[in-house]
């Protein structure tokens, strides 16, 4: 079992950056990878970005590429997601997700509330 705990939301103003924080605890060993999702109210949660915890390999939302960049500290179990220009339709719960080595997503964090306004 894999804990995941994010930190980092808050409110900005358009245009503006945040950055999320996703620690991770347990069985980390099994993991390929971590993402970061999205749920904005009255909507389905969506995925933002992955990265994969041997090699670093990146894929985002179409949504977010070029403004978002994650990375992770594989000595920390902790993965980022650094987000620029920033945009009212940004506005959700962010939550981070670990994926097994069968590529199932296998936990989730609690979230972090990230509200832009205008």
């Amino acid at each position: 079992q894999v804990r995941l705990v994010e930190s980092g939301g808050g409110v900005v103003q358009t245009g503006g950056s945040l950055k999320l924080s996703c620690a991770a605890s347990g069985r980390t060993d099994s993991t390929r990878a971590m993402d970061w999702w999205r749920q904005a109210p009255g909507k389905e949660r969506e995925f933002i970005a992955a990265v994969t915890l041997k090699g670093g390999s990146t894929s985002y939302a179409d949504s977010v590429r070029g403004r978002f960049a994650i990375s992770r500290d594989n000595a920390k179990n902790t993965v980022y997601l650094q987000m620029h220009n920033l945009k009212p339709e940004d506005t959700a719960v962010y939550y981070c997700a670990v994926r097994a080595v069968s590529g199932s997503v296998v936990s989730w964090g609690q979230g972090t509330q990230v509200t832009v306004s205008s």
